[in-house]
């Protein structure tokens, strides 16, 4: 049964969309952003809380973020997921001040290589089930690789069955941003959806390029109703025109 899933993104302290693969700490000038929110992060967690729009994720993308996340996260406690610079070190803290589940990327990482013993430890911190793994990725040489550090180094991490199914043993959901097409409101990674939906044993949320209310269906179709959306800069709330966020509601209640 697929379902929307909202999003919250966070960037120097506000609410925006951007094109992902133009965010980069050395090239801020090549940076494209598609709206910036007059509303504090609250307004939006209030507005999912009340459409009980659940199994939302705010991302911190990059440093800044923090007071807006627990922004976010006081509107909604154990409402939301929160991803952007988790590891070991933080993640508890972060649960505490409301996060339902904390997402995790980078910090399972080192030389753009998946460390299984990372994951692993801070399931026995904190438990799998409050664990989503972020394996959004970049599509090179027709597959998938995991990109880390804002989607700008890609690892050696493929998006296979086997990768899936080992990650899948140490957490609760995934959450997964096709890299390429996140924020350009052309059209989903048809394709990468429907590897998700063959491959995923657990809850699944993609994000990437949906433009149109009728993706839920085509998500739900391609994945046997395996895998959740995301919609970002295509949505009204985020300044979008071609998807009303009441119409995403609608379909959930349908659901």
């Amino acid at each position: 049964m697929t379902i929307f899933r909202p999003c919250i993104d966070l960037h120097q302290g506000c609410v925006k969309q951007i094109v992902g693969g133009t965010l980069s700490d050395e090239q801020q000038d090549s940076l494209t952003i598609n709206f910036v929110s007059e509303h504090e992060p609250a307004w939006f967690a209030d507005k999912y809380k009340s459409d009980n729009a659940v199994g939302g994720h705010i991302i911190k993308l990059g440093p800044g973020n923090d007071e807006a996340a627990l922004n976010a996260l006081r509107a909604w406690p154990q409402g939301m997921h929160l991803g952007g610079g988790i590891n070991i070190d933080n993640a508890e803290s972060w649960l505490t001040a409301g996060a339902e589940k904390v997402i995790v990327t980078s910090f399972l990482f080192d030389n753009d290589e998946f460390q299984i013993n990372k994951l692993i430890q801070l399931e026995k911190l904190i438990g799998k089930q409050h664990i989503v793994v972020d394996l959004s990725c970049r599509k090179k040489d027709d597959t998938w690789f995991v990109a880390t550090n804002r989607w700008q180094t890609i690892t050696q991490f493929e998006i296979t069955h086997a990768n899936l199914s080992a990650v899948a043993n140490h957490c609760s959901e995934l959450l997964v941003h096709a890299a390429d097409v996140e924020g350009k409101c052309q059209g989903i990674d048809g394709d990468l959806v429907s590897l998700l939906g063959k491959h995923c044993s657990i809850p699944c949320t993609y994000a990437g390029g949906a433009h149109a209310i009728e993706d839920l269906q085509k998500v739900s179709d391609l994945s046997n109703g395996r895998v959740d959306l995301t919609f970002g800069s295509a949505l009204d709330i985020f300044g979008g025109t071609s998807v009303q966020y009441a119409d995403c509601i609608s379909w959930n209640k349908q659901q």
